[in-house]
């Protein structure tokens, strides 16, 4: 069944980028601080040292090319299977300070969509975070940073469809220089990205970066 709410996402679908601009322009990281009580480093792929590298997106393909991108419906699922992840996702919108809030950390199987944003599937690029562990260990997005350019990432709707995306970068960027101009670029395609925390840790501070997966979509069904 969907959200109770989902009339007021119809409403809100023409003005996504309203609130989204802000954080964009602002180059505010997704995910603020991730669990500063996590009992240690995620995978050494998600733990890398921060870079800021431009990820460029690849040209259109015979199998993006002539692909209709889908209506708006909020998402409920996402499945990763080079990881293994298999996640129910829930709305999320900002918090009090002016950032993407992130799921619960005491469910470590939890996604988070910005709602405010584009749905995964339509012209444009779709956000979906989550957090790398919580204080029992591993979350849902522990093993991001191990994707490699090539594999797929499948978005659940309320519409009942999947929007299939393949990924084409994985990058670390530091939290104090979130390029988000370049992440949550519109390339005029159905795009996702895939965020959570990730660079150095320490117990004091948390995570000091974010883990970026740059997929775009290649089909739906």
């Amino acid at each position: 069944m969907p959200p109770k709410d989902f009339r007021v996402f119809e409403r809100r679908r023409r003005r996504p980028w309203g609130v989204l601009a802000l954080a964009m322009l602002s180059g505010l990281a997704m995910m603020r601080n991730g669990v500063d009580v996590a009992p240690g480093p995620p995978q050494p792929a998600a733990a890398a040292r921060p870079v800021a590298r431009p990820v460029v997106p690849p040209p259109p393909t015979e199998a993006t090319t002539g692909l209709e991108p889908l209506p708006f419906a909020p998402a409920s699922r996402i499945k990763i299977p080079a990881i293994r992840v298999a996640a129910p996702i829930m709305d999320v919108g900002l918090d009090a300070d002016g950032w993407v809030a992130a799921p619960p950390p005491q469910d470590a199987n939890l996604a988070g969509w910005y709602q405010n944003g584009i749905s995964p599937g339509q012209r444009g690029t779709s956000v979906v975070v989550g957090h790398v562990d919580n204080a029992q260990g591993p979350a849902v997005f522990y093993g991001l940073g191990s994707l490699e350019k090539g594999q797929h990432v499948e978005v659940e709707r309320y519409d009942g469809r999947v929007a299939v995306f393949e990924i084409y970068g994985v990058e670390v960027y530091a939290k104090n220089d979130f390029p988000g101009v370049q992440v949550y670029a519109d390339t005029g395609q159905p795009e996702l990205r895939v965020i959570t925390c990730g660079g150095g840790y320490t117990r004091a501070h948390g995570y000091d970066g974010n883990v970026v997966v740059y997929a775009r979509m290649v089909g739906s069904r």
